[in-house]
């Protein structure tokens, strides 16, 4: 006859997860549920948030400035190209491919 398998469930009461042996009736294995958070646990996190929302605001001033000087950039990078395609020669046939010649 099979041995029947051991099989895991839920305490009711505490929310613990058991294992348990069928054949010998016996718990073999308990794992506790994670326990609430505790006082000091939930400051720690409230001087992260605090933190956290400097950081946001000092994200948004600079991604903001970004912006602001995006269209002088792009205006610097065109004048760039502009002036490199003025100085090509338009009569000088395109280097070809992978260096053959």
């Amino acid at each position: 006859m099979a041995k029947p398998e051991t099989f895991e469930l839920e305490c009711p009461c505490c929310g613990a997860t058991l294992k348990i042996d069928p054949v010998l009736k016996v718990v073999l294995s308990h794992e506790a549920k994670e326990a609430p958070k505790t006082l000091e646990d939930i400051g720690a996190g409230l001087e992260k948030l605090k933190g956290a929302e400097q950081r946001r605001e000092e994200a948004f001033r600079k991604s903001f400035q970004q912006m602001k000087s995006s269209k002088d950039v792009l205006a610097a990078k065109f004048d760039e190209l502009l002036k490199k395609a003025k100085e090509d020669d338009p009569s000088k046939p395109p280097p070809k491919p992978l260096g053959l010649e």
